[in-house]
């Protein structure tokens, strides 16, 4: 079943035109999740299935594991082989892409999640982090 996703300021999207200034093309996340219902709805036609969009997840983190693997792991590029910051943000982008979609989808409010997994990590890892003798 296909949910709204969050509508904070959504007649109010930033202007994604001007790569000059970094700040004038920040988003929220509830943008973001704005922004990709309203490209799904006007060029992607429909969402596919979760269960499409949950493999397709999965081939997205599978690529961005393979450039990662090859940027900072053993592995080699290939000849023609995308590499770089560049590339590197593209894959990411991907994955955030249909992380969001299924977010939508599922009716899950991403701003919110994510303020209460903060929350959580900051109480469960007060000190946890801190006294790791690996990290010191």
């Amino acid at each position: 079943m296909l949910h709204e996703p969050p509508q904070s300021h959504a007649n109010e999207l930033p202007e994604m035109s001007d790569t000059t200034n970094p700040s004038s093309n920040a988003i929220t996340i509830g943008d973001a999740q704005s922004l990709v219902d309203n490209w799904i709805k006007t060029v992607g036609v429909r969402y596919f299935s979760e269960l499409t969009n949950t493999a397709v997840l999965m081939e997205e983190v599978g690529e961005l594991a393979r450039l990662m693997s090859r940027s900072y792991g053993d592995q080699s590029f290939k000849a023609g082989e995308k590499q770089g910051v560049e590339a590197l943000g593209d894959e990411m982008s991907d994955v955030l892409f249909v992380l969001i979609c299924l977010a939508n989808q599922t009716g899950v409010d991403l701003t919110a999640a994510f303020q209460k997994g903060m929350e959580k990590r900051t109480i469960r890892d007060a000190e946890r982090h801190k006294s790791n003798a690996k990290l010191g």
